[in-house]
């Protein structure tokens, strides 16, 4: 692969901008299996609590024309079952390691990042799209004061390069990316799963024991675009852009946009290499076109 292809984010290196999201990979074990997964950039983890969870009862998966549903609730080993079994492991891989890290409590938050101070990773992904249950449910990523709050309280314990990872859902995408900005992100990641139902009209109730769950795949792609070329045109900090990104064509977009760094999820389920394919098409379209670096169409729309 040539260098065309090369990008930093936060002062990271990365071979290529292709990241697998948090969520949709593990932690890369079983991918591993299926192709040499150490071409791709990078791999955002599994969201990881301070503590293990289990995961929502019932259905997690629903499939929904152009895309999925899904409600797993961040069943996850918790931060130090990950320390203990995966830690070192991913970080003997030639990629570049996103530990994706989320909370129910500011407290929780802060005791998880304080313990992977002690640890190596190459950034740390906030996922602010958690409820907070000291407010009634309400998600930390909505508004954005209860955003800055959080930021700002991890900005001051956290050793690593601090990636805050946005929702889609927020009351004013710009205005909470730029207080994210100043609270001291390195950088930003958005937009996660949209706020979605379904209906089973059989049964007569909702399909997900929790009423609503998180939309991602190809349907997203137009709104998860439009936010980040709002918010890249706003801030300085390095944006990964993501949400239906499924074709090399769409991750083109992406960095038309203003992206840096652009995460491939959904589209895995229904090709797990399907990253290599993105890759591939983008090194072949900077080829065709005289491209020398990315950086070159970078945020130029």
């Amino acid at each position: 692969m040539s260098s065309r292809l090369q990008v930093e984010f936060a002062g990271v290196p990365f071979k290529n901008p292709v990241v697998m999201a948090s969520g949709t990979f593990g932690f890369g074990r079983e991918y591993a299996d299926l192709f040499d997964i150490e071409k791709l950039g990078g791999i955002s983890s599994k969201g990881l609590t301070l503590n293990p969870r289990s995961g929502n009862e019932g259905i997690r998966i629903w499939e929904t024309p152009s895309g999925i549903m899904n409600s797993v609730g961040l069943e996850n080993p918790g931060v130090e079952g990950f320390i203990q079994k995966d830690l070192d492991w991913v970080n003997s891989l030639d990629l570049v390691n996103v530990v994706n890290v989320g909370g129910h409590s500011i407290e929780d938050y802060v005791q998880a990042v304080e313990r992977l101070n002690d640890v190596h990773l190459d950034l740390l992904e906030l996922n602010i799209s958690c409820p907070n249950v000291k407010q009634g449910g309400m998600n930390f990523g909505v508004k954005t004061e209860l955003a800055a709050e959080v930021v700002r309280t991890i900005r001051k314990v956290c050793k690593h390069k601090l990636v805050v990872k946005m929702s889609p859902n927020a009351e004013n995408i710009v205005d909470l990316a730029k207080a994210c900005e100043a609270e001291g992100a390195d950088g930003l990641s958005l937009v996660n799963t949209f706020l979605g139902m379904a209906i089973d009209i059989n049964k007569r109730k909702p399909v997900f024991n929790n009423g609503y769950a998180g939309v991602s795949g190809p349907a997203i792609k137009p709104i998860a675009l439009r936010m980040v070329h709002q918010v890249c045109k706003n801030v300085q900090v390095p944006v990964m852009g993501l949400g239906g990104i499924s074709t090399w064509q769409d991750a083109i977009e992406f960095i038309m946009a203003g992206a840096t760094v652009i995460q491939v999820g959904t589209a895995t389920f229904m090709r797990p290499e399907k990253a290599l394919d993105i890759i591939d098409g983008m090194e072949r379209y900077c080829e065709e076109n005289g491209i020398q670096n990315l950086s070159e169409i970078r945020g130029i729309v």
